[in-house]
């Protein structure tokens, strides 16, 4: 494309249909991804969160090879995405409250594990692997009328249970032992405050893929922490931000032909860069 301008960018956005379902995809995606990012973020949990967006690689390996060895035709790598996950951050959350084992190992081996049960059912899957690549680099050009609304789904999913539980999240991440005294629930909110995370994972995979997922959870989040220490308004200042970084990232890998994933990701990380350094200014 050689109409670099912003109109020219913007047309395009708009006029092509694959792009437009691609900015809804990526703008859907980011209001979970900025909603929870924020916990995330505030809960100091972002490598928890890498570990369960790689360890779903298994998920999808094992999803794939059943569907192709088995002829399980309605069987998607989405839905061993989401199984996987979710039991990624389970097991997460047994090991440190029950086992009290150092989270940073568990991380480690968990998102190793995951890495190497897709790799062994990827390589044992019969035929060309291309949604796989697809889930680890992220392909939301591709993002057709079922993947809308499968994320429109988990997306009101996670927000109606975030807004149930919000004043329990809160007392979660900033005070546990004042929410303990206060009576509630501990361990149950933790491993929902981890399913939540791990519906995210799965939704921002369709968007920059399994090994970009942690710029798209947390740097919007980040960059909104730089401006608000209130929660509430840092959700939706991440929510804003995730939503300019996607449109940008998706113009631009139009634009220049480049990877969509990448490019958001990269857009992403760029802009957390000049903001801290324009802080530090």
């Amino acid at each position: 494309m050689s109409d670099l301008t912003f109109m020219g960018l913007l047309t395009a956005l708009f006029t092509q249909p694959f792009l437009r379902m691609a900015l809804f995809a990526s703008i859907s995606a980011s209001v979970a991804g900025g909603v929870v990012g924020s916990y995330v973020v505030v809960k100091r949990i972002v490598f928890i969160s890498g570990s369960i967006a790689h360890s779903v690689l298994g998920g999808l390996g094992a999803a794939l090879y059943i569907r192709r060895v088995y002829h399980v035709e309605w069987l998607q790598p989405i839905h061993g995405a989401i199984v996987a996950a979710i039991l990624s951050a389970w097991l997460i959350g047994t090991i440190r409250l029950y086992y009290k084992q150092r989270e940073d190992t568990v991380i480690a081996a968990l998102w190793a594990f995951g890495m190497a049960i897709g790799v062994i059912f990827i390589s044992l899957t019969p035929g060309h692997n291309v949604e796989m690549t697809n889930f680890l680099f992220g392909n939301i050009l591709w993002a057709s009328r079922a993947d809308i609304y499968m994320l429109l789904g988990l997306d009101a999913l996670v927000l109606l249970v975030t807004a149930l539980m919000h004043r329990r999240f809160l007392a979660l991440c900033f005070d546990e032992n004042q929410a303990a005294l206060q009576a509630q629930n501990i361990k149950l909110l933790y491993f929902l405050l981890l399913s939540i995370v791990a519906l995210t994972v799965v939704l921002l995979i369709q968007v920059v893929g399994a090994i970009l997922i942690i710029a798209m959870l947390s740097l919007p989040a980040a960059i909104a922490n730089t401006y608000t220490q209130r929660l509430s308004k840092m959700m939706w200042l991440a929510v804003i931000i995730g939503m300019v970084i996607s449109t940008l990232g998706i113009a631009l890998s139009y634009a220049l032909n480049w990877p969509p994933g990448a490019t958001i990701a990269l857009t992403a990380t760029t802009v957390y860069l000049l903001n801290m350094i324009r802080k530090k200014g």
